[in-house]
């Protein structure tokens, strides 16, 4: 399951945020900083059009959708990773996360406290970025002190340490992990680390209803030190997402389409994350269920099946596969399989984004 942590400084509406798109979320959105006291953990289903379109066809008794896990953390603040506020003990619940959504206020409002006194997106995501900084530079130090006494006799060791002094160095001159050139030998010296600078990031510009369409002047902001990082931004809007939680699914489209979009913020999120991390989904598809299921770019047939159970995996033979929008288009597996659209695809066949699959392996 796809785990995406979200940070931000406090009162900049990621625990609203989180309320509203994770609808068993617990989390309590007040207007003063350290509401969020533990780590909120909310899973949500991916929203996708297909899964109604093949249980249909296929008379499914249940629909399963890919899932989502949100890990919403007190709001950081400056000297966070020395203990500041709440302190760094929220920093390690990020650690295991594929990605992570920074929640940037783009808003005004006189009547939410900013802990800055004042809303200035770039400083914002600097502050953030330096705390993110500092703890992993604490937590590579650390690695190094315990490589030391390794070096004299292991020539891993040795290259560890001359690794993690590249990012030492990096780190002290204000860059971050993930804007390092690595060699994929050096990936994998910090693969186990959890450095948080090293994950791909989500700038969530967080605005007022009025911006959500068109975005203003603190989102341009954030937009320009997105391209610096090479990161993604998706504007939101935390409000309009509480107000969507309160409307019957039939008034939702038409209360999104009267502010100028098609979308609420958390279809949005999860396309720029699935983009951002290279995921795709599959769907099987029959009378039992409908499913879908994700899986990274470039998976071969073997893999994919691995994500159901490794005993697929394993005892792989083949898989027939159709395109959705053929099965769509002809209304059916076997008058799919009437126009040849239906294939048996061996262990070397990449699974596309759409594919609809039944497995057939040994046990």
């Amino acid at each position: 399951m796809l785990k995406a942590g979200i940070v931000g400084l406090p009162n900049v509406g990621k625990s609203t945020l989180f309320n509203a798109v994770v609808a068993n979320a617990k989390a309590e959105a007040a207007n003063f900083p350290f509401c969020t006291i533990e780590p909120n953990v909310g899973v949500v289903a991916v929203p996708d059009d297909r899964l109604n379109v093949l249980a249909k066809l296929a008379s499914s008794e249940q629909i399963i959708p890919a899932r989502v896990e949100f890990v919403d953390i007190a709001g950081l603040v400056k000297g966070a990773s020395q203990g500041e506020g709440l302190g760094n003990q929220f920093l390690s619940h990020i650690r295991e996360v594929d990605a992570i959504v920074h929640v940037v206020r783009c808003f005004e409002n006189d009547d939410i406290i900013h802990v800055s006194g004042s809303v200035d997106p770039v400083r914002d995501i600097d502050i953030i970025n330096l705390e993110l900084g500092l703890s992993d530079l604490a937590q590579i130090e650390r690695r190094i002190e315990r490589s030391r006494k390794l070096a004299r006799t292991s020539k891993d060791a040795q290259f560890e340490i001359t690794v993690l002094d590249k990012l030492v160095a990096a780190l002290n001159e204000g860059k971050l992990v993930r804007q390092v050139s690595l060699t994929p030998e050096e990936a994998g010296v910090i693969k186990n680390l959890g450095l948080l600078t090293s994950k791909p990031i989500i700038y969530a510009a967080n605005v007022a209803e009025d911006d959500l369409a068109t975005g203003n002047d603190f989102v341009e902001k954030v937009r320009a030190v997105a391209a610096q990082e090479n990161a993604q931004v998706v504007i939101v809007s935390a409000q309009v997402e509480a107000e969507l939680v309160e409307l019957p699914d039939a008034d939702k489209f038409d209360f999104l389409a009267s502010l100028g979009v098609q979308e609420g913020g958390l279809k949005s999120l999860i396309r720029a994350t699935y983009a951002l991390l290279g995921l795709r989904t599959y769907f099987t598809s029959g009378p039992k269920e409908t499913r879908a299921w994700t899986i990274h770019a470039g998976m071969s047939a073997p893999q994919a099946a691995g994500v159901i159970h490794s005993d697929f995996e394993r005892g792989f033979i083949r898989a027939e596969t159709v395109a959705y929008d053929d099965l769509v288009t002809h209304g059916s597996i076997n008058a799919a399989k009437e126009k040849g659209l239906v294939r048996s695809e061996g262990k070397e066949y990449i699974v596309q984004e759409g594919d609809v699959m039944l497995f057939r392996f040994n046990v």
